[in-house]
């Protein structure tokens, strides 16, 4: 049977130049660094903006140029906040990117209303789950303005918004975006070959959250439910890994949870670069979230062929299909968490059936590989129809674009 020829365009080097605007280094190099590694492989010049702590040697190690800024993700001194997108748009108009793949709810809008200032071509709006602003009850007053400002600044850019769940997309299109800018692109990716399955260890049931110590993350639903399964089930250890975030208006404090480690209810460990060691240390991965993008914490979990308790959210039921590869239960009910991690923790049969099938589903949709893939053709597809298309030509590293 004859094979089709390869497509020239899927192999075909790309010209030009793409900058990522990210708040946080870190985050750039947990959540983006495969894609950039991608289209760096792929011919693209790959600039990176964003605030610079401790991973900035890391960037410029990957061969990508390192751009620090000052953007603040909690600001609101609007001074210090017009200052930031006069920054961005004086960015944008110096480096001339073709694309700009910008993360995260502010980057998006400062981001977006610097790009058409400057007349970038493309822009990649990446939107990781709907945030603080659409999961909080906190947050209520603040919803009707920024779906009018998200509504007006998307609907006006040239690009792709790109989203991690089909509950994100269907929001969007409530706000008008029409359903061809909407991209959905599953989460970030795992490395399948750093997280693997591994046995479960013996002793104790470990159940394990890897996360930010934020209230919307379901903290709170957590730790109740582990002082009752302290009371039911003394053979089951909670833990929680991860460092609070001050600048997020959830933030838990650091004395709070402390307090809870002191006590007795949860173990809190501040945080670990060797996830995959936490998850091959644990029996059962829990996020008790009220929304996200595709938590990428879950997605290791599973890679890890650990069963996870989730909240039947968007983001989450994208990994947990209920019963296959774990349960989901309801947000903000203690009750129902506790219930579902108990039955987990006394049935080893069914912890490793749920994991075998974690596992498989990571395999067939979340790689890393699959990520980086739909995002370069999404490039691909952005700088083939750019007005500057025609025009491009390969520029040595640093040099700006065209007018």
């Amino acid at each position: 049977m004859p094979t089709s020829a390869p497509d020239p365009t899927i192999s075909a080097p790309m010209i030009g130049k793409i900058l990522f605007l990210v708040t946080e280094d870190w985050y750039f190099c947990s959540h983006r660094l495969p894609v950039a590694r991608a289209a760096r492989d792929a011919g693209l010049e790959v600039v990176v903006a964003t605030r610079v702590n401790a991973h900035g040697d890391r960037i410029e190690a990957e061969g990508f140029r390192l751009i620090p800024i000052k953007m603040v993700r909690s600001g609101r001194n609007p001074w210090r906040e017009l200052r930031t997108l006069t920054e961005l748009i004086a960015l944008y108009r110096r480096e001339r990117p073709d694309i700009v793949h910008q993360v995260a709810m502010k980057p998006v809008l400062y981001g977006s209303i610097a790009a058409r200032l400057a007349r970038v071509p493309a822009t990649v709006n990446a939107l990781a789950g709907l945030g603080y602003v659409f999961a909080s009850r906190g947050a209520s007053p603040l919803r009707p303005a920024i779906r009018i400002v998200l509504r007006a600044v998307l609907g006006a850019t040239r690009g792709r918004v790109v989203v991690q769940n089909s509950d994100d997309a269907r929001a969007l299109a409530e706000l008008g975006l029409p359903p061809a800018q909407v991209t959905v692109i599953r989460g970030s990716g795992v490395d399948l070959e750093r997280f693997r399955p591994t046995p479960p260890p013996a002793g104790e049931v470990v159940v394990s959250m890897v996360s930010r110590m934020l209230w919307d993350k379901g903290v709170g639903e957590l730790v109740e439910a582990a002082r009752t399964l302290k009371r039911a089930h003394p053979g089951v250890r909670v833990q929680l890994v991860g460092p609070p975030d001050p600048e997020n208006p959830a933030s838990i404090a650091e004395e709070t949870l402390r307090g809870w480690h002191a006590e007795g209810i949860v173990a809190w460990l501040s945080g670990s670069e060797d996830v995959a060691r936490i998850w091959s240390e644990s029996h059962i991965a829990v996020l008790p979230s009220y929304r996200e993008g595709l938590p990428k914490a879950l997605l290791e979990a599973a890679a890890c062929g650990r069963p996870i308790v989730a909240t039947d959210v968007p983001g989450c039921r994208e990994i947990v299909r209920h019963r296959e590869s774990g349960l989901l239960v309801a947000p903000r009910d203690a009750r129902a968490l506790s219930e579902a991690i108990a039955e987990l923790a006394v049935h080893e049969s069914l912890r490793e059936r749920m994991g075998r099938r974690g596992r498989e589903l990571v395999e067939q949709d979340f790689s890393e590989a699959r990520v980086a893939q739909e995002t370069m053709a999404l490039y691909r597809e952005l700088i083939a129809t750019g007005p500057s298309a025609p025009a491009t030509r390969p520029r040595k590293a640093g040099e700006a674009s065209p007018s």
